[in-house]
């Protein structure tokens, strides 16, 4: 048989995006029209495209405001959009805050406020707790970004240094009824860590948010430190009146992007294995897992026979240690790479499903069993490459790039590991 690996990777991760758009997910999923008013509010990379489905398929009158990443603004019709920066917090992200936050005050029992939520809205939605500057607020972002934390361990503390995340959008909303449909980016779907969960109960704690700053080293400013010390700065909990009558519904998850994937694979003959949709851990040395499993089943059939594909999703993280250009997803496949050591027989993507890996402009890259040897043909040290956080530089030089543009949803890393032949 002959395999057009790259192909086969390529057909995957465009299902896994496929599986998670907005014009699939959202229309099934609208809440009836209310007594009252209709007001659409929402941030994430994929709140735009999220808005331009509720436009298109809602019979009723309503208006609103989303914010989603700047590239990522689509017309939405009665929905005003507005971008702002990712992944540190901006002025206009800032602004578009406090216009959403203007949309919901004064509603009444009868008005529905339509939420939509996706990965990114941490730092789009943005407006930081009073007494706390946005300069102060992007300081801790940045340090969060780099320090190697886990997703859910940065939005506890965005949560508590937000005057909208954490639920606090909700309490401003009520008594309106809420219901806030959500793409989830985040290992096991999680509602509340979804974007800092501006509309659903925070059950994390001011003090929790302290001791993850204290844990990862943190030098936060004072304003931050003080305000988390006030009782003030505790979010609404599950049972708070607030949330009285209101819904979160998840729309996209990264299972069924993966499952998505995985048919590809067996529509083609290949026998898939989802490892799990939730994995996290530093990107490269999840990259040494992936490896030691493909290798195992190459060397000796387990736990899949030939030819299969190994699939994964989550959110690995990034120590920073040096300023190469990065990406989580290109560091997992140069640590993958390496420690396949040219293995003729297996080939991987990895990519995030928004489109951008990180910072950069591409959403990922490919592995293909002489990528590092074409590296290597032009001067480049693929470990001391990894050791500067410069896998985007390796998969540049040889044309391995995965560049899509923002695709409009997000539902976190995507990950496929080949397997097709023995050494």
């Amino acid at each position: 048989m002959t395999i057009d690996a790259a192909g086969l990777l390529s057909r995957m991760f465009a299902a896994a995006v496929d599986a998670a758009a907005p014009a699939i997910r959202i229309p099934p999923n609208l809440p009836p029209a209310p007594l009252g008013r209709t007001v659409v509010i929402g941030a994430g990379k994929a709140s735009a495209a999220m808005a331009a489905a509720v436009d298109a398929n809602w019979q009723g009158p309503l208006d609103g405001l989303v914010v989603t990443r700047y590239g990522h603004a689509v017309p939405a019709g009665r929905i005003s959009i507005v971008e702002a920066a990712h992944p540190v917090p901006d002025e206009a992200g800032l602004r578009a805050a406090e216009a959403i936050l203007d949309k919901v005050q004064g509603l009444g029992p009868d008005d529905l406020v339509l939420c939509l939520i996706s990965g990114g809205g941490s730092s789009l939605l943005s407006l930081p707790a009073p007494g706390i500057s946005l300069a102060d607020k992007q300081a801790v972002n940045r340090a969060l970004l780099s320090c190697g934390a886990p997703i859910s361990e940065m939005n506890v503390v965005r949560k508590h240094l937000s005057a909208l995340k954490g639920g606090r959008l909700a309490a401003a909303a009520a008594p309106a009824r809420v219901v806030t449909l959500v793409i989830s980016d985040v290992p096991g779907d999680d509602v509340s860590l979804v974007a800092s969960g501006p509309t659903v109960p925070d059950p994390s704690t001011r003090h929790q948010a302290r001791a993850i700053l204290d844990r990862y080293r943190i030098d936060a400013p004072r304003s931050v430190l003080e305000h988390l010390a006030r009782p003030e700065s505790e979010t609404p909990k599950p049972g708070d009146p607030c949330f009285a009558g209101s819904l979160a519904k998840l729309v996209a998850t990264p299972q069924r992007s993966l499952e998505a994937a995985a048919r590809v694979a067996r529509d083609a003959g290949i026998t898939p294995l989802i490892l799990g949709s939730a994995i996290e851990g530093e990107a490269r040395e999840v990259g040494i897992v992936h490896a030691g499993i493909a290798l195992q089943c190459a060397g000796y059939g387990e736990p899949l026979e030939l030819p299969c594909v190994l699939i994964s999703g989550g959110e690995t993280t990034v120590t920073v240690r040096e300023r190469g250009r990065g990406g989580r997803n290109a560091e997992f496949l140069l640590g993958l790479g390496l420690a396949l050591d040219g293995h003729p027989g297996i080939a991987a993507i990895a990519a995030d499903t928004d489109g951008i890996d990180g910072t950069e402009s591409n959403a990922g890259a490919v592995l293909k069993p002489d990528t590092l040897a074409r590296a290597a043909a032009l001067g480049i040290d693929a470990e001391a490459s990894l050791r500067a956080n410069d896998a985007y530089g390796v998969f540049d030089a040889v044309g391995d790039l995965v560049v899509t543009g923002p695709t409009l949803t997000n539902v976190n890393d995507f990950r496929a590991v080949f397997v097709f032949g023995r050494s």
